[in-house]
């Protein structure tokens, strides 16, 4: 099962990453290709604790749909809705230049591996709680459903 703990997952995404351009064009969704690097910024962000989010888990989110989520073996689909603060129409993280963000979001996700200890118990919006591993899987799936939005 894949997961950014793994070096070997964490590399392909981040060569995954650098094929992104910032006319990279949309398959599906509203987001263009830099308001997506900073989605990732502030999501990297949101699981490590550094962005404050609100809660709208439930008791089926935090089960049944988080077990669906992380482990079924399909890939999520299209037009997931989000919290406001990781929101690119709301209140997300705005573009600063494609380049720097581009290489924030590489960073973050690079980082990762190295703070799996900060990530155990960490809440997420709609999971709920997550485990070290459960927070490194998110991470994995999350990243990868962006940049096959954008065909990388």
């Amino acid at each position: 099962m894949k997961s950014a703990a793994r070096p070997c997952d964490r590399d392909e995404l981040l060569g995954r990453l650098k094929q992104l351009t910032s006319d990279s064009a949309r398959r599906w969704g509203r987001m263009s290709a830099p308001q997506m690097v900073c989605h990732l910024i502030d999501a990297f962000h949101m699981m490590a604790g550094d962005k404050p989010v609100s809660d709208v888990s439930t008791a089926f989110s935090r089960t049944v749909i988080k077990c669906i989520a992380l482990y079924a073996p399909w890939r999520w689909p299209r037009g997931i809705q989000t919290v406001p603060e990781v929101d690119q129409e709301s209140g997300g993280r705005k573009p600063i230049g494609f380049a720097a963000d581009l290489a924030e979001a590489a960073a973050l996700l690079a980082g990762a591996a190295n703070n799996t200890a900060g990530l155990d118990g960490r809440t997420h919006p709609i999971f709920g709680p997550m485990s070290e591993a459960a927070g490194m899987r998110w991470a994995y799936l999350h990243t990868d459903h962006h940049l096959r939005q954008f065909g990388a």
